[in-house]
């Protein structure tokens, strides 16, 4: 039996994560590679619960602490319920996002990185995946793309400032530069099937 493989991808709002995990998906099926889709905050029965309380309400209703917190605890569970029971039978999992979102989004301000990771260690071990797909935009064309998909509606995270989402593309450009052998930034503009074929390229080493 081939081993599983545990790939994330990861960006900002309106990357395509979404989207291009359901293509990737269909790409690896077609490769007769189980597969398993799931998703954070989420993926389990206990991290969806922690989702409904972490993505609404209002926007002061966690503070950092408390937020930072709830995602290790979903995260947590997703991967002793979901993740590792998919790979131990040799399939693939791919999430939309995982703990770098909570490095991006929680790991400014008030909490630094490295206090993710201490939360990330105690509460999951510091588990990491096999690949980390970074889809990058210019940040223009992400915020269109996400006032498309959302609107005037989106959740208590994604509704944050700017500058908030300026930080978090930030990071996530600095977790690709200093982590060269996990996370691999893809380019996510152009057409949604030109996108597809890149993220195959880029876990090509990876694929039986």
């Amino acid at each position: 039996m081939s081993p599983g493989r545990f790939i994330t991808l990861e960006g900002g709002e309106g990357a395509g994560k979404s989207t291009q995990l359901r293509a990737l998906a269909a790409a690896l099926r077609a490769r007769a590679i189980d597969v398993v889709e799931t998703r954070e905050p989420g993926g389990s029965e206990g991290a969806e619960a922690i989702r409904a309380l972490l993505l609404t309400g209002r926007a002061d209703r966690w503070s950092p602490r408390a937020e930072a917190l709830l995602f290790a605890a979903a995260r947590a569970d997703h991967i002793e319920k979901t993740i590792r029971p998919a790979l131990k039978r040799g399939a693939w999992v791919l999430s939309d996002r995982f703990l770098d979102s909570s490095r991006a989004y929680q790991g400014q301000g008030e909490l630094t990185d490295a206090d993710i990771m201490t939360l990330h260690r105690i509460g999951s071990a510091g588990y990491l995946p096999d690949r980390t797909l970074l889809l990058t935009l210019p940040e223009e064309e992400a915020t269109g793309r996400a006032k498309a998909r959302d609107g005037d509606v989106s959740d208590r995270i994604g509704g944050r400032a700017s500058d908030f989402h300026r930080a978090v593309a930030n990071a996530f450009t600095r977790f690709a530069r200093d982590e060269t052998d996990r996370v691999h930034a893809v380019d996510a503009s152009g057409p949604a099937e030109v996108v597809t074929v890149r993220l195959l390229e880029a876990i090509e080493d990876l694929l039986p």
